[in-house]
């Protein structure tokens, strides 16, 4: 059993609550007969929404900060750490910010979908948790590594995993995730591994986001069609990128985008297929800024270990034991951008 920890001064909250945003509704033809329980005739199906919990301190900046999870997570990404210590979600709250943490369409608390799909429960931490979340070359950790190596956090970071409750559908969930950006007006936008793919959709889509900060994006990295970047081979899988239209992809140039990536990615081919996907991810990443400079934007790189010398991380930064450092670092960024203002 995890222990209560967070024992650090309160912090006065001046609104609180969830909402769902966007989706979709499906009605069958027909009409209902009362007490037909099983019969869907005549009624209808709401699902395709994502979830959105806020909260706003007193004296709250002007810009919420949005967080947005990866694959196979929740909005937990973003609270209480594994080992138990403060999240994103309260340090920035206690930075002054309002924080709405997103589940996106079809998991976790916006789990309810248009269609359906079976839940594999296949065992797969030890690829998933330990390579592909960078812990280590199973059953060793990195010597360096920013996570509390306690059988309890490793058990709780096994059960962040949340499954897709219906089929992945990138259209479906960026619209889910730009109608949440919409409803909650100019905000900063952070987002982690697969939603930072599902982040560029979003934010393509929305007129409401002034800044991305992306962890450790991992798919779907956009460009303008005609300007695809050919895929880049890696042991886990080749990395394609995704082209929009330029209309749409002009709105990436239109606000400042950082992207930090964490430690222990290997500099070439690697044999392990979960850690060799972070190389190329990594590669991406940095054709996808020079795109986006190129097409008038202003964004940018960060490699904790070679460019701050923060060494350790794993694919949750933000969640590491050094993740108050991690924070100050996205502080950083916002007050250099202008995006702290109150």
């Amino acid at each position: 059993m995890m222990k209560i920890t967070n024992l650090a001064q309160p912090v006065t909250i001046a609104a609180q609550g969830s909402f769902f945003s966007g989706g979709s509704v499906i009605k069958t033809e027909g009409e209902y007969e009362l007490h037909s329980k099983d019969n869907p005739i005549g009624q209808t199906l709401h699902g395709d929404h994502a979830y959105v919990f806020y909260q706003i301190p007193e004296k709250a900046k002007k810009y919420p900060i949005v967080f947005l999870h990866g694959h196979g997570q929740s909005g937990k990404t973003w609270e209480t750490t594994p080992d138990g210590r403060e999240g994103f979600q309260t340090i920035f709250l206690r930075k002054g910010y309002g924080v709405c943490v997103l589940d996106q369409p079809r998991r976790g608390r916006a789990s309810l979908g248009t269609e359906g799909t079976n839940i594999n429960a296949s065992p797969n931490d030890i690829y998933a948790v330990n390579s592909l979340f960078r812990l280590g070359i199973w059953p060793d950790y990195f010597d360096t590594l920013q996570f509390d190596k306690s059988e309890e956090t490793y058990d709780q970071f096994c059960r962040w995993q949340a499954p897709n409750t219906g089929p992945f559908d990138m259209t479906v969930v960026s619209d889910g995730v730009a109608a949440a950006l919409t409803d909650i007006g100019d905000n900063i936008f952070v987002t982690h591994s697969m939603g930072g793919g599902v982040g560029w959709m979003a934010a393509s889509k929305s007129k409401n986001c002034k800044g991305i900060i992306s962890y450790e994006p991992g798919s779907n990295f956009v460009f303008p069609e005609g300007e695809v970047p050919e895929p880049l081979p890696s042991s886990h899988e080749p990395l394609k990128g995704v082209g929009i239209p330029m209309e749409r992809y002009e709105a990436l140039t239109k606000m400042p985008i950082v992207i930090y990536y964490g430690d222990n990615i290997p500099e070439s081919w690697c044999e392990y297929p979960g850690i060799d996907a972070w190389r190329v991810r990594l590669d991406m990443a940095y054709i996808f800024a020079e795109t986006i400079n190129r097409h008038g934007g202003d964004c940018q790189v960060v490699y904790l270990p070679k460019d701050q010398g923060i060494k350790g991380n794993t694919h949750f930064p933000f969640a590491d034991l050094n993740n108050s450092a991690i924070a100050d670092l996205m502080e950083g960024f916002l007050k250099e951008k202008k995006l702290d203002i109150v």
